[in-house]
């Protein structure tokens, strides 16, 4: 059946009472105004204020989805992990065996005297300095002067790094003494304190 337009100039006369006798088309109309009204008035006070909280869970949704993502890559690759953190570990206390204890800092300077000498060089001055503590060792700095040849230099560097124990060479000065070289530097042996810091981060 056709929708009849001329029975909405009747809905000004309808009484409200009588829904059940309306035109068709009145109730048609007046039922959809109902919904739309309905609708609007649901979304503006129901589930308009709820939109903000909505954009926040799926935020925290994202967010939740990358630390799982994280946490699923830490979990696949654990062994690895515990394998690398192994070697550091190795290799950690390997460095720390190169590092002078107390009873070995004085025989230091010996071996430094005995590279020196056995590479063509005189020295002048060799002398503990200021220790420097630091957070997980402390700073044991030597001062010296040699003289010597450039190549005799090079061989007393050399036999410095060779040594079982961590000397670190600085402050690189030459100047010509008559017919001779004088090197000036600043020599660093490293202390190591009692517990490493990876025993401290170990719970």
């Amino acid at each position: 059946m056709a929708f009849d337009f001329s029975k909405l100039k009747e809905l000004n006369e309808l009484d409200i009472e009588q829904v059940a006798i309306w035109p068709k088309e009145i109730r048609i109309v007046v039922t959809t105004f109902v919904a739309v009204l309905v609708g609007a008035l649901s979304y503006y006070l129901i589930v308009s204020p709820k939109l903000p909280i909505l954009d926040a869970v799926e935020l925290k949704e994202q967010e939740l989805k990358l630390q799982f993502e994280a946490k699923h890559r830490i979990a696949v690759n654990l062994q690895a992990y515990k394998d690398q953190l192994a070697q550091i570990e190795k290799d950690f206390s390997s460095m720390l065996k190169s590092l002078p204890t107390n009873n070995e800092t004085p025989g230091l300077l010996d071996d430094i005297t005995y590279v020196g000498t056995s590479s063509g060089l005189a020295f002048e001055l060799l002398n503990w300095q200021q220790e420097v503590p630091k957070e997980f060792y402390t700073e044991l700095p030597i001062e010296m002067e040699v003289t010597g040849g450039y190549h005799n230099f090079g061989e007393f560097v050399s036999k410095i790094a060779d040594l079982p124990r961590i000397v670190t060479l600085h402050d690189f000065t030459i100047t010509q003494q008559d017919s001779e070289l004088s090197l000036q530097l600043q020599a660093k042996t490293y202390r190591s304190e009692n517990s490493s810091p990876l025993e401290e981060a170990q719970p």
